[in-house]
């Protein structure tokens, strides 16, 4: 802006320099013209519009004019002390504050919001607690207000509506699941892959690959696994299988015998097993639908490299909402008479179909 103003006061200068070389005459017939233009011009144009530097250089010049001649000018003086009020309220001018306290920060929003839905028993004052040794200084009143405006109720009554969801996943921790897929080699030679899961952490324990999976293979690679997870076998209460012939009495006596109950899905019910099945379509669409297996050493490696590379879950509050979805489907194992009876009427229950297309 600044510059700008220089640039027109040195152009106009420069003119005047130009209008002493010549005479009089001329300079009186170029005063015509200019009028006669600036006559025309008003009668075409209502308001012009001037910028600041323009008003400036205006504003000087008119101060050289008569009096006669300043009030048929574009700028008069009532312009001039429009100008100048307009710059007394620029310079005052200061930012717009809203009344009341500033607002909280999203960030800390969405994380009382999440302190309270993974704590369902705190309070307002608890959440008040927790965010003061973070260093967020937030009332209990404005806890109360957002989570209000989620939607999210009392602790008392937070606590007691409790889900299959959140029930299952606070039982995951102590879940194990297992079961069989099968690959065609590039040789057409149908391999069997025997894998556990752990439900709590997604982590994926690829036991033996054979191409004739017996009771007693399955019995030896349960044994391995306990030995393999040391310590941490205590923990797992429960180990979800479907109802395979391979899976036979010894088997259930080595977990049985670990401390691990044994829980069969009901028939013709693969949604029940849903993170085993679910992790046989990961494998299927991400590794062995896209390479040719030659062998079981080479199934072997393939598997064990993708359940790596696959990512797990270290902790429970780290589960996705897919992964919730599918520990909500264990709930068909506390309905088994269901199945059961769909199965003797003599109708296909449409789960059959999906797990026929899944190929397991």
């Amino acid at each position: 802006m600044g510059l700008r103003l220089l640039c027109l006061i040195f152009c106009r200068l420069l003119g005047c320099f130009l209008l002493l070389g010549r005479s009089t005459a001329a300079n009186n017939a170029e005063v015509l013209a200019l009028r006669h233009e600036v006559a025309v011009l008003r009668r075409q144009v209502e308001r012009p519009r001037l910028s600041w530097a323009d008003r400036a250089v205006l504003s000087a010049l008119a101060r050289h004019l008569p009096s006669v001649l300043r009030c048929h000018r574009l700028v008069t003086p009532g312009t001039l002390l429009n100008w100048h009020r307009r710059l007394v309220r620029w310079k005052w001018r200061q930012t717009a504050v809203g009344p009341g306290r500033p607002p909280l920060p999203e960030v800390t929003v969405a994380f009382i919001q999440r302190l309270a839905r993974e704590n369902p028993t705190w309070g307002y004052v608890r959440i008040q607690g927790e965010l003061r040794r973070l260093g967020h200084r937030v009332a209990a009143a404005t806890n109360r207000r957002l989570l209000r405006r989620c939607g999210l109720p009392p602790a008392p009554q937070c606590a007691s509506r409790q889900t299959w969801r959140s029930f299952l996943r606070s039982q995951a921790h102590t879940l194990l699941a297992c079961d069989f897929m099968h690959v065609e080699t590039v040789f057409l030679k149908r391999l069997y892959v025997f894998f556990v899961m752990e439900i709590n952490t997604r982590r994926v324990h690829v036991l033996g690959v054979t191409a004739h999976p017996t009771g007693a293979w399955v019995t030896h690679l349960a044994r391995n696994l306990l030995v393999d997870l040391g310590g941490r076998a205590g923990c797992f209460r429960f180990l979800i299988r479907d109802r395979d012939s391979k899976f036979t009495a010894a088997f259930d006596a080595v977990f049985t015998g670990n401390g691990t109950a044994v829980i069969p899905t009901p028939p013709q019910s693969p949604r029940s097993n849903g993170f085993a099945e679910r992790w046989i379509r990961t494998a299927r669409v991400e590794c062995t639908d896209r390479l040719l297996i030659t062998g079981e050493r080479h199934l072997r490696t393939v598997l064990v490299w993708t359940a790596q590379r696959v990512p797990h879950h270290d902790t429970p509050a780290a589960s996705t909402s897919a992964g919730d979805a599918q520990l909500s489907r264990l709930i068909g194992i506390l309905t088994p008479f269901r199945s059961r009876g769909r199965a003797r009427s003599g109708c296909r229950p449409r789960s059959r179909r999906r797990r026929t297309a899944a190929s397991r």
